[in-house]
Protein backbone atom coordinates (compact mmCIF):
# COMPACT_ATOMS: atom_id res chain seq x y z
CA UNK A 1 0.00 0.00 0.00
CA UNK A 2 1.62 3.40 -0.85
CA UNK A 3 -0.06 6.48 0.68
CA UNK A 4 -0.32 9.83 0.07
CA UNK A 5 1.21 11.12 2.70
CA UNK A 6 4.59 9.17 3.35
CA UNK A 7 8.29 9.31 3.80
CA UNK A 8 10.90 11.36 5.95
CA UNK A 9 9.57 15.02 6.55
CA UNK A 10 12.46 17.15 7.60
CA UNK A 11 11.13 19.43 10.48
CA UNK A 12 13.36 22.44 9.25
CA UNK A 13 15.26 24.89 11.25
CA UNK A 14 14.02 28.85 10.63
CA UNK A 15 17.35 30.34 9.54
CA UNK A 16 17.27 33.72 10.84
CA UNK A 17 20.30 37.21 10.20
CA UNK A 18 21.58 38.64 12.75
CA UNK A 19 18.19 41.27 13.13
CA UNK A 20 16.33 38.31 13.40
CA UNK A 21 14.83 38.02 9.91
CA UNK A 22 14.27 35.50 7.64
CA UNK A 23 17.55 34.47 5.99
CA UNK A 24 16.16 33.63 2.57
CA UNK A 25 19.45 32.63 1.09
CA UNK A 26 20.19 29.71 3.61
CA UNK A 27 15.77 28.86 3.18
CA UNK A 28 16.87 28.26 -0.67
CA UNK A 29 20.15 25.90 0.62
CA UNK A 30 17.86 24.27 3.05
CA UNK A 31 15.44 22.99 0.96
CA UNK A 32 17.68 22.39 -1.73
CA UNK A 33 19.53 19.90 0.30
CA UNK A 34 16.08 18.26 1.32
CA UNK A 35 15.05 17.89 -2.53
CA UNK A 36 18.15 16.16 -3.31
CA UNK A 37 18.01 13.71 -0.97
CA UNK A 38 14.01 12.99 -1.32
CA UNK A 39 12.77 13.92 1.85
CA UNK A 40 10.35 17.12 1.93
CA UNK A 41 10.42 20.06 4.49
CA UNK A 42 8.25 20.61 7.20
CA UNK A 43 8.91 23.95 8.43
CA UNK A 44 7.14 26.14 11.51
CA UNK A 45 7.44 23.34 14.10
CA UNK A 46 9.43 22.63 17.25
CA UNK A 47 12.37 22.76 15.85
CA UNK A 48 11.39 26.05 13.95
CA UNK A 49 11.14 27.62 16.76
CA UNK A 50 7.47 28.30 16.04
CA UNK A 51 6.15 29.63 19.04
CA UNK A 52 8.56 32.30 19.81
CA UNK A 53 8.48 33.32 16.01
CA UNK A 54 6.44 36.60 14.73
CA UNK A 55 3.53 36.23 12.53
CA UNK A 56 5.56 38.45 9.72
CA UNK A 57 8.17 36.26 9.51
CA UNK A 58 6.22 33.14 9.74
CA UNK A 59 4.39 34.62 6.44
CA UNK A 60 7.46 35.34 4.76
CA UNK A 61 8.92 31.84 5.32
CA UNK A 62 5.94 30.09 3.71
CA UNK A 63 6.07 32.26 1.05
CA UNK A 64 9.15 31.69 0.42
CA UNK A 65 8.97 27.82 0.82
CA UNK A 66 5.93 27.90 -1.50
CA UNK A 67 8.14 29.97 -4.26
CA UNK A 68 10.66 27.70 -3.81
CA UNK A 69 8.69 24.34 -4.46
CA UNK A 70 9.16 22.22 -7.56
CA UNK A 71 7.41 18.98 -9.19
CA UNK A 72 7.14 16.25 -6.49
CA UNK A 73 7.82 18.30 -3.76
CA UNK A 74 5.35 18.16 -0.46
CA UNK A 75 5.26 21.07 2.22
CA UNK A 76 4.27 20.70 5.59
CA UNK A 77 3.40 24.38 7.18
CA UNK A 78 2.82 24.01 11.54
CA UNK A 79 -0.33 25.96 12.49
CA UNK A 80 0.19 25.46 16.30
CA UNK A 81 -1.21 28.34 18.24
CA UNK A 82 -3.48 28.92 21.58
CA UNK A 83 -5.95 30.81 19.62
CA UNK A 84 -8.43 28.79 17.36
CA UNK A 85 -8.66 31.40 15.27
CA UNK A 86 -4.64 32.54 14.52
CA UNK A 87 -4.38 28.71 13.75
CA UNK A 88 -7.14 29.18 10.88
CA UNK A 89 -5.78 31.95 9.84
CA UNK A 90 -2.36 30.44 9.60
CA UNK A 91 -3.67 27.51 7.89
CA UNK A 92 -5.16 29.23 5.09
CA UNK A 93 -2.76 31.57 4.56
CA UNK A 94 -0.56 28.57 3.73
CA UNK A 95 -2.53 26.96 1.56
CA UNK A 96 -3.00 30.01 -0.50
CA UNK A 97 0.90 30.33 -0.67
CA UNK A 98 1.75 26.52 -1.74
CA UNK A 99 1.13 24.56 1.69
CA UNK A 100 -0.05 21.27 0.97
CA UNK A 101 -0.70 20.08 4.64
CA UNK A 102 -1.01 21.87 7.64
CA UNK A 103 0.10 20.39 10.94
CA UNK A 104 -1.25 21.55 14.78
CA UNK A 105 -0.66 20.80 18.24
CA UNK A 106 -3.22 21.51 20.88
CA UNK A 107 -3.54 24.79 22.56
CA UNK A 108 -0.54 24.34 25.77
CA UNK A 109 -1.90 26.90 28.50
CA UNK A 110 -4.90 25.05 29.84
CA UNK A 111 -5.32 21.71 31.11
CA UNK A 112 -8.19 20.06 28.46
CA UNK A 113 -10.33 17.37 28.88
CA UNK A 114 -10.83 14.96 26.18
CA UNK A 115 -13.85 16.08 24.92
CA UNK A 116 -12.33 19.80 24.73
CA UNK A 117 -9.45 18.10 22.60
CA UNK A 118 -11.68 16.67 20.60
CA UNK A 119 -14.00 19.45 20.05
CA UNK A 120 -10.79 21.47 18.81
CA UNK A 121 -9.29 19.09 16.30
CA UNK A 122 -13.06 18.96 14.87
CA UNK A 123 -13.72 22.72 14.48
CA UNK A 124 -10.08 23.10 13.50
CA UNK A 125 -10.22 20.95 10.65
CA UNK A 126 -13.72 22.20 9.48
CA UNK A 127 -12.31 25.72 8.79
CA UNK A 128 -8.48 25.02 7.52
CA UNK A 129 -9.90 24.15 4.13
CA UNK A 130 -7.20 21.85 2.99
CA UNK A 131 -5.42 18.27 5.12
CA UNK A 132 -4.52 18.79 8.56
CA UNK A 133 -2.18 16.39 10.56
CA UNK A 134 -2.53 16.30 14.48
CA UNK A 135 0.94 16.75 16.35
CA UNK A 136 1.37 14.73 19.63
CA UNK A 137 4.00 16.23 21.33
CA UNK A 138 3.38 16.80 25.62
CA UNK A 139 6.73 17.82 26.02
CA UNK A 140 6.12 21.13 24.52
CA UNK A 141 2.16 21.07 25.10
CA UNK A 142 2.07 18.99 28.36
CA UNK A 143 -0.90 17.08 27.00
CA UNK A 144 -0.66 13.71 25.37
CA UNK A 145 -3.62 13.63 22.92
CA UNK A 146 -5.52 9.93 23.33
CA UNK A 147 -5.38 7.37 21.06
CA UNK A 148 -8.77 7.00 21.19
CA UNK A 149 -9.54 10.51 19.86
CA UNK A 150 -6.92 10.44 17.06
CA UNK A 151 -8.75 7.32 16.19
CA UNK A 152 -12.06 9.08 16.05
CA UNK A 153 -10.23 11.96 14.37
CA UNK A 154 -8.61 10.62 12.05
CA UNK A 155 -12.32 9.35 9.95
CA UNK A 156 -12.79 13.12 9.06
CA UNK A 157 -12.01 13.55 5.57
CA UNK A 158 -9.58 16.19 5.73
CA UNK A 159 -7.07 15.30 8.98
CA UNK A 160 -5.13 12.42 7.20
CA UNK A 161 -2.26 12.05 9.72
CA UNK A 162 -0.90 12.29 13.08
CA UNK A 163 2.88 13.15 14.07
CA UNK A 164 3.59 11.23 17.37
CA UNK A 165 7.02 13.07 19.51
CA UNK A 166 5.76 10.98 22.75
CA UNK A 167 8.42 8.66 23.68
CA UNK A 168 6.44 5.60 24.40
CA UNK A 169 6.89 2.17 23.05
CA UNK A 170 3.35 0.90 23.79
CA UNK A 171 1.74 4.04 22.36
CA UNK A 172 3.94 3.44 19.20
CA UNK A 173 2.90 -0.03 19.01
CA UNK A 174 -0.99 0.68 19.49
CA UNK A 175 -0.47 3.42 16.43
CA UNK A 176 1.07 0.90 14.48
CA UNK A 177 -1.82 -1.45 14.95
CA UNK A 178 -4.24 1.28 14.55
CA UNK A 179 -3.23 2.60 11.22
CA UNK A 180 -0.40 0.71 9.38
CA UNK A 181 -3.90 -0.46 6.92
CA UNK A 182 -5.26 2.60 6.50
CA UNK A 183 -4.60 3.94 2.99
CA UNK A 184 -6.49 6.89 4.06
CA UNK A 185 -4.23 7.77 7.59
CA UNK A 186 -0.55 8.00 8.19
CA UNK A 187 1.36 7.91 11.46
CA UNK A 188 4.88 10.11 11.03
CA UNK A 189 6.98 9.32 14.42
CA UNK A 190 8.90 12.15 15.53
CA UNK A 191 11.46 9.85 18.15
CA UNK A 192 14.44 9.29 16.23
CA UNK A 193 14.93 6.77 18.42
CA UNK A 194 12.67 4.50 17.34
CA UNK A 195 12.87 5.23 13.19
CA UNK A 196 13.67 2.06 11.97
CA UNK A 197 11.57 -0.03 14.10
CA UNK A 198 8.67 1.91 13.09
CA UNK A 199 9.56 2.00 9.49
CA UNK A 200 9.97 -1.76 9.76
CA UNK A 201 6.76 -2.37 11.34
CA UNK A 202 3.91 -0.48 9.26
CA UNK A 203 5.11 3.41 9.80
CA UNK A 204 4.77 5.59 7.17
CA UNK A 205 7.20 8.26 7.90
CA UNK A 206 9.54 9.72 9.81
CA UNK A 207 10.20 13.66 11.20
CA UNK A 208 13.72 13.56 12.28
CA UNK A 209 15.58 17.13 13.38
CA UNK A 210 18.74 15.55 12.49
CA UNK A 211 17.20 15.06 8.89
CA UNK A 212 18.15 19.39 8.34
CA UNK A 213 22.12 18.27 8.03
CA UNK A 214 22.09 14.42 7.55
CA UNK A 215 18.65 13.60 5.42
CA UNK A 216 20.46 10.75 3.85
CA UNK A 217 20.61 8.51 6.72
CA UNK A 218 16.45 8.56 6.47
CA UNK A 219 16.13 8.37 3.40
CA UNK A 220 18.89 5.67 2.85
CA UNK A 221 17.10 4.02 5.89
CA UNK A 222 13.55 4.27 4.28
CA UNK A 223 15.36 2.55 1.14
CA UNK A 224 16.39 -0.80 3.48
CA UNK A 225 13.07 -1.56 4.71
CA UNK A 226 12.18 -1.58 1.41
CA UNK A 227 14.66 -4.43 0.29
CA UNK A 228 14.28 -5.65 4.02
CA UNK A 229 18.10 -5.15 4.32
CA UNK A 230 17.87 -5.48 7.96
CA UNK A 231 21.72 -5.02 8.87
CA UNK A 232 21.55 -1.51 6.50
CA UNK A 233 18.59 -0.83 9.24
CA UNK A 234 20.63 -1.38 12.01
CA UNK A 235 23.77 0.51 11.09
CA UNK A 236 21.85 3.23 9.90
CA UNK A 237 19.57 3.34 13.28
CA UNK A 238 23.11 3.46 15.10
CA UNK A 239 23.81 6.80 13.10
CA UNK A 240 20.90 8.53 13.46
CA UNK A 241 21.11 7.85 17.30
CA UNK A 242 25.14 9.37 17.32
CA UNK A 243 24.18 11.77 15.10
CA UNK A 244 20.91 12.87 17.71
CA UNK A 245 23.45 13.08 20.14
CA UNK A 246 26.14 15.02 19.09
CA UNK A 247 23.65 18.13 19.69
CA UNK A 248 20.66 16.54 21.80
CA UNK A 249 22.60 14.54 25.09
CA UNK A 250 22.86 16.48 28.32
CA UNK A 251 20.98 19.61 26.67
CA UNK A 252 17.37 21.13 26.93
CA UNK A 253 15.40 21.04 24.07
CA UNK A 254 16.36 24.57 23.95
CA UNK A 255 19.69 24.47 23.87
CA UNK A 256 19.90 21.57 21.52
CA UNK A 257 18.44 23.51 18.72
CA UNK A 258 21.05 26.21 19.34
CA UNK A 259 23.83 23.38 18.86
CA UNK A 260 21.46 21.76 15.61
CA UNK A 261 22.50 25.41 14.22
CA UNK A 262 25.92 25.60 15.46
CA UNK A 263 26.43 22.08 13.42
CA UNK A 264 24.59 23.39 10.58
CA UNK A 265 26.41 26.43 10.26
CA UNK A 266 29.68 24.49 10.32
CA UNK A 267 28.33 22.86 7.14
CA UNK A 268 28.04 25.92 5.45
CA UNK A 269 23.84 25.77 5.79
CA UNK A 270 22.72 28.69 7.83
CA UNK A 271 23.79 31.24 10.60
CA UNK A 272 23.23 30.27 14.23
CA UNK A 273 21.46 32.63 15.57
CA UNK A 274 18.09 31.93 17.71
CA UNK A 275 14.90 33.60 18.40
CA UNK A 276 14.75 34.69 21.73
CA UNK A 277 14.29 33.60 24.78
CA UNK A 278 16.66 31.00 22.64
Amino acid sequence: MIKKYRGTIVPAITPLNADFSLDIDAVRRLLGLFRRHEVQPFILGTTGEAASLPVALKQEYVRQAGRLKEEGDVLYVGIGSNCLSDSVEAARFAFGEGADVVVATLPSYYALTEVQISGYFERLASKVGGPLIIYNIPATTHHSIPLSIIDRLSRHPLIVGTKDSERSEERLATSLSLWSGRADFSHFLGWAAKSGHALLNGGDGLVPSTGNFAPAVYRDMEKAVEVGDLEKVDQLQGLSDELGNSYQAGRTLGESLGALKKIMQDQGLCQGYMMPPL
